[in-house]
């Protein structure tokens, strides 16, 4: 990768490996929203996608996530830039609001437990979806996620 990449180089610009090296490992944008209807708000849930690790708060099948999960997001410069229901810790969506990455953040600490510690993470704030009926979901309505 190169050398402070995400302080040089446009979203659009990044290579695969660089793109990747973002993801600070919160998993936030693998729990479930709810929209609201009537007014489009958008909700987050203390659900997450049944892939994620709530531990490690990493995928599980990461590299065939598409098909076992079809809806899951696959973030894009476009989405950081204008989709809602990415989190304003979000990596993708701070560097494309000019805002940088925070201390905390992986590439920045130096490892994957700053974003834990900072309190960013769902690691111990979350389960995942097996086992809840939908129409459940709207007990789970959590408020700690900005986006």
């Amino acid at each position: 990768m190169r050398e402070r990449f995400w302080e040089r180089f446009p979203l659009e610009e990044l290579d695969e490996a660089e793109w990747e090296a973002l993801c600070d490992g919160c998993g936030r944008c693998c729990l479930l929203k709810l929209e609201d209807e009537d007014s489009g708000e958008l909700y987050y849930t203390s659900l997450s996608c049944r892939l994620l690790d709530t531990e490690s708060c990493a995928c599980t099948s990461y590299a065939d996530r598409s098909r076992k999960v079809p809806d899951c997001m696959r973030i894009t410069p476009e989405m950081a830039r204008n989709y809602r229901g990415l989190p304003s810790s979000c990596a993708y969506v701070r560097l494309a609001r000019d805002q940088g990455l925070p201390d905390w953040h992986p590439l920045r600490a130096g490892g994957t437990d700053g974003v834990h510690r900072a309190g960013v993470s769902v690691r111990g704030r979350v389960r995942t979806e097996e086992g809840v009926p939908e129409d459940d979901y709207e007990e789970y309505i959590i408020q700690w996620v900005e986006y």
